[in-house]
């Protein structure tokens, strides 16, 4: 089973996460941010991961430190849990409707960090969350599982529809990009022969 631990402690947080890549989509989350919590939850649903993260962060200043270093975690875990990546596919993406809103995310786990980041948010703040936090989040993870991804909305209106289905459309496409290839499971999928 692809697993990892990740604990990462600064100044500013205090992360533990454990992630299972062939997981039932169980998890445990606590950041100290009820919509990041609320996002993680179902991006482990909708990625079918085993994931914990328990963060005590500085969130009397704000939350951003938490926020992104809880996807600099997130990233760590699913780079160490991909090992030298032999076998699986590489590519995975989803167009995942929710409500009024439309997301497409595009994911390749190239060994080279992107963010492509195309979401119009209307609100400044969805609960306790500065929706620009959302991009930081990203950042956080792309730069540490050392990914190219694309993240475009291709309709909404509704802030908290258009993050949810980010959320959700990114796990699906992790999803498929981490899984096995049963034609090719002992090769690097590059014809570089890494990645």
């Amino acid at each position: 089973m692809r697993s990892a631990e990740i604990i990462r402690k600064t100044n500013e947080t205090d992360i533990a996460l454990t992630l299972e890549i062939e997981g039932s989509g169980e998890s445990e989350i606590d950041t100290g941010c009820g919509f990041l919590d609320h996002m993680l939850t179902l991006f482990a649903r909708h990625g079918n991961f085993n994931l914990t993260i328990n963060c005590e962060g500085d969130t009397w200043v704000d939350l951003h430190h938490t926020v992104e270093d809880v996807g600099i975690a997130l990233g760590q875990a699913f780079k160490e849990a991909l090992g030298d990546k032999r076998g699986i596919v590489r590519y995975g993406f989803m167009v995942l409707p929710m409500d009024e809103a439309l997301i497409l995310s595009a994911v390749d786990f190239s060994g080279r960090s992107y963010l492509g980041y195309d979401l119009d948010l209307p609100a400044e703040k969805v609960g306790d969350f500065d929706t620009e936090l959302g991009e930081e989040f990203f950042l956080g993870f792309v730069r540490n599982a050392d990914c190219t991804l694309h993240i475009r909305e291709l309709a909404g209106k509704n802030t908290h529809h258009i993050l949810e289905g980010a959320f959700k459309s990114v796990a699906r496409a992790l999803k498929m990009a981490c899984a096995i290839d049963p034609d090719q499971p002992d090769m690097i999928p590059s014809t570089k022969g890494v990645l």
